[in-house]
C-alpha cells in the first residue's frame, strides 16, 4: 500500500510541475524564475492524482 500512495504522490508532483511550466523546469539557465503557464488539461490530472490520494487509507 505504501508503494501506491508514493505512486499517486510522484504522479501529483510532475503533473502538477508540468501543468506550472511547460519544460517541466522552474528555473531558466541563469537562475531566474520562469513564467507559469498553465495547462488546465495536466492541471485536471494532477487533480484526479490528489483525490485518488486523499480516498486512499492513510490519506
Amino acid at each position: 500500500m505504501d508503494m501506491a500512495r508514493k505512486f499517486l504522490q510522484m504522479g501529483y508532483t510532475r503533473s502538477r510541475r508540468y501543468a506550472n511550466y511547460e519544460s517541466g523546469k522552474k528555473y531558466d539557465q541563469n537562475g531566474n524564475i520562469n513564467e507559469r503557464e498553465i495547462d488546465e488539461e495536466k492541471a485536471r490530472i494532477s487533480q484526479d492524482f490528489r483525490s485518488k490520494m486523499e480516498e486512499s487509507p492513510g490519506g
